[in-house]
């Protein structure tokens, strides 16, 4: 059975939304992916999102009657984790037609739920009693000794925003369009060592949702818009504490589940016209390049450097300005999702000629949790 994503829609904004809430962000997106479908919330049977507010809320407000849920929650990669478990589901007869959707008032702040580490949580035992809490001062840990074994250089790792920001530049939803060089990133502000201001994720609002079916079922419902395949899928996950990852300088879950992913899809790395790397901080799309096997190790600051993932690249990468320039509510991986359904579509504002296959890598939890989609413009 091929599975399609047969609907694929953002909020109306994207940015600095106060006059929103968490939910009404779910369902502003939900109700765009539906009118993308062509469809209505009577076609849909299965509902996905993550736990605040939760599937049975978005339901329920939307009006609809679901037969299967899914509310896993493992971070950004949440929603790779939804099409994924979808697609399951679909095949095994439980649903026919899945609304994933997601909303997320990371800036203003409206709904949103409480970020707090406990003093009984695994972090807040051993990791926040030595100073390290919240993203930004857990990546120092794996950005240092990645440096330090490979010997990636401050310059090298501030071409990972510069050559994002060429991308954002061409997409007038981006937050951030103007250009930047190196010598901007590294005079920007200091937010943890060895990261500065620009090699730091936005925070903003939005959200977005995908209608996920078969590609026999989007045919009968007369969906309107081009069918995206899925061709692959794979999840995986390490550990919830970042120092006691195996390696601090590779991510275990990102080479199993794109493994697990280019598997299924049979296909290989040659065969990728476009990427999405998951990128809350600059180093993150250096270990996907490099976990992923699209280069060896150490490789990928030069890579990125040489202009390999800039526009006019071979290897198009965060198209869309990524989580350091377009958007980044805190978790990114539905707006990873969608820039790849654009490209396919042949619609994204920075179009890549020819875009056949994208793969889509997300992360959860700042390594803890990774799943891969592997997506196609046909079968």
């Amino acid at each position: 059975m091929n599975i399609v994503i047969a609907g694929a829609a953002e909020t109306d904004g994207i940015g600095r939304l106060p006059d929103r809430s968490t939910r009404q962000l779910h369902l502003e997106a939900a109700r765009n992916a539906l009118a993308d479908a062509g469809l209505t919330k009577d076609d849909i049977d299965g509902v996905a999102a993550v736990g605040t507010p939760g599937p049975v809320e978005i339901a329920h407000s939307l009006g609809i009657e679901p037969a299967w849920l899914d509310g896993t929650q493992v971070g950004g990669s949440s929603f790779l984790f939804h099409v994924r478990h979808a697609a399951a589901a679909i095949r095994a007869g439980m649903c026919r037609t899945v609304l994933v959707t997601h909303g997320e008032s990371g800036r203003s702040r409206v709904g949103a739920p409480r970020y707090a580490r406990t003093p009984d949580s695994l972090s807040g035992q051993f990791e926040a009693p030595y100073g390290v809490f919240g993203p930004t001062s857990a990546f120092t840990l794996t950005a240092l000794r990645y440096m330090k074994e490979t010997g990636l250089t401050h310059e090298q790792l501030a071409e990972v925003p510069v050559a994002q920001r060429r991308w954002a530049n061409l997409n007038p939803r981006a937050m951030y369009r103007d250009p930047i060089t190196v010598e901007d990133v590294l005079a920007s502000r200091m937010v943890a060592y060895p990261f500065h201001l620009l090699e730091c994720c936005l925070v903003t609002d939005g959200g977005g949702a995908l209608v996920v079916t078969s590609e026999d079922h989007a045919r009968a419902l007369g969906t309107r818009r081009p069918l995206v395949h899925l061709l692959g899928a794979g999840e995986s996950a390490e550990s919830p504490v970042i120092s006691q990852m195996a390696d601090l300088t590779s991510s275990a879950a990102f080479r199993r589940a794109s493994r697990a992913a280019f598997a299924e899809a049979g296909i290989g790395h040659g065969d990728v016209d476009h990427l999405m790397i998951y990128d809350a901080f600059a180093h993150l799309p250096i270990y996907g390049l490099e976990d992923m096997g699209f280069v060896g190790r150490g490789e990928a600051g030069a890579f990125i450097a040489e202009g390999h993932t800039s526009p006019g690249g071979r290897l198009p990468l965060n198209t869309n300005g990524g989580g350091l320039s377009y958007t980044h509510t805190g978790m990114y991986g539905m707006f990873a999702i969608q820039e790849a359904v654009r490209q396919l579509r042949k619609e994204a504002a920075a179009q890549v000629p020819d875009a056949e296959v994208s793969v889509v890598l997300g992360n959860g939890g700042m390594f803890m949790s990774a799943a891969v989609l592997v997506l196609a413009s046909h079968r």
